[in-house]
């Protein structure tokens, strides 16, 4: 409203300059005689001069009305256009403005421009700084299994060992005596045993997921090798060199972590079958032992066993899994992963027994 009063005001006294100017011209300069007829001669009972100004008032209001709504209509557009850039990824190409000048509409393309640039980079940091923080929490994780592994190693599994070694001896002892072995002791003996088999399973589920470096065959190589010198039993492999990207190759060797440490944990098994080929563009994983095995819930959950770990990861690689149990018969956990095409491999085929 006072940007309207103050227009008029200004557009008043503009014309009303302007008229008194001409009027000097025409009459001459302004005296009783010269100016005399504008108050002498009326029209509706008004003289000429009051009827100039209500002309010059009315005439200065609608010009300051006309461009104040206009005023209004472009900063509208220009609101509306840089809502538009804050809020979308409009590019300066792009833009749109109705009732602006060229010049205008090239000082909003550059402001368009920088705050798109800005947005992108604002974003790329952010990005930059979650990957970052991901990373490091990630490191953090890896170091914190390491340690907990070291010393749940150098401290209860040898201490474990210890203890099944000794309570071995004076079984073995009771035996050569041919005494009876007393079943507390045999129970004890018993569940420790079982509590090797439980760390084993956890030293190996706390193994760094990471490959450093090797291809996932030669990861899997090398963890059935260093297995099978602490498992009582045996251990069948076969490992093939096969074209994944490094993401699919962690997750492959994380779900073999997690199968045989519940192999370890839950099987009682005394054969494991591990092979791992590539057969009509899929990789296929699959561990089978022939262990107690299990049944599925009402819900076609894998029970206590924690599988379903498994599919998720089979789903993040834009893979299927399939796991199937028979109670005493044994358990098959199969993966299958699409191989990445235009890579060369080593088909060198590893097989053990």
């Amino acid at each position: 409203m006072s940007g309207f009063i103050g227009r008029s005001f200004i557009l008043f006294s503009l014309l009303a300059t302007l008229l008194v100017s001409l009027l000097t011209y025409l009459l001459g300069w302004p005296t009783y005689e010269t100016w005399l007829p504008l108050w002498s001669i009326e029209e509706a009972n008004l003289p000429i001069a009051i009827w100039l100004a209500i002309l010059l008032l009315v005439l200065s209001m609608g010009v300051a009305l006309s461009t104040t709504q206009l005023a209004r209509k472009r900063e509208r557009a220009i609101e509306t256009y840089m809502q538009s850039v804050l809020t979308t990824d409009q590019q300066s190409g792009d833009i749109k403005v109705p009732m602006v000048s060229s010049k205008l509409k090239k000082s909003l393309s550059e402001v368009s421009m920088l705050i798109t640039t800005q947005k992108k980079s604002l974003l790329r940091m952010s990005d930059e700084r979650a990957e970052g923080e991901d990373k490091r929490i990630q490191e953090r994780i890896i170091q914190e299994r390491q340690r907990l592994a070291r010393e749940l190693h150098d401290s209860v599994s040898q201490q474990l060992f210890a203890a099944s070694m000794l309570l071995s001896a004076m079984t073995e002892q009771q035996e050569n005596d041919s005494e009876e072995i007393p079943k507390p002791l045999a129970q004890a003996e018993k569940i420790v045993q079982q509590a090797q088999l439980e760390m084993r399973a956890l030293l190996l589920h706390l193994r760094p997921a990471a490959l450093h470096n090797k291809t996932l065959a030669q990861g899997l190589e090398e963890l059935l090798f260093e297995l099978q010198q602490k498992v009582h039993f045996t251990i069948r492999f076969r490992l093939e060199d096969v074209a994944l990207s490094k993401g699919a190759e962690d997750h492959l060797f994380r779900i073999a972590q997690e199968t045989l440490s519940n192999t370890l944990r839950h099987a009682n098994a005394s054969e494991v079958d591990i092979l791992f080929v590539e057969r009509d563009g899929l990789a296929i994983f699959r561990v089978q032992d022939n262990g107690v095995g299990f049944m599925k819930d009402d819900d076609g959950n894998a029970g206590s066993y924690g599988l379903h770990h498994i599919q998720e990861r089979a789903i993040e690689m834009g893979g299927t899994s399939k796991i199937v149990s028979v109670p005493s018969q044994g358990t098959i956990v199969e993966v299958k992963v699409p191989v990445e095409k235009g890579v060369e491999v080593d088909d060198t085929n590893r097989a053990s027994r």
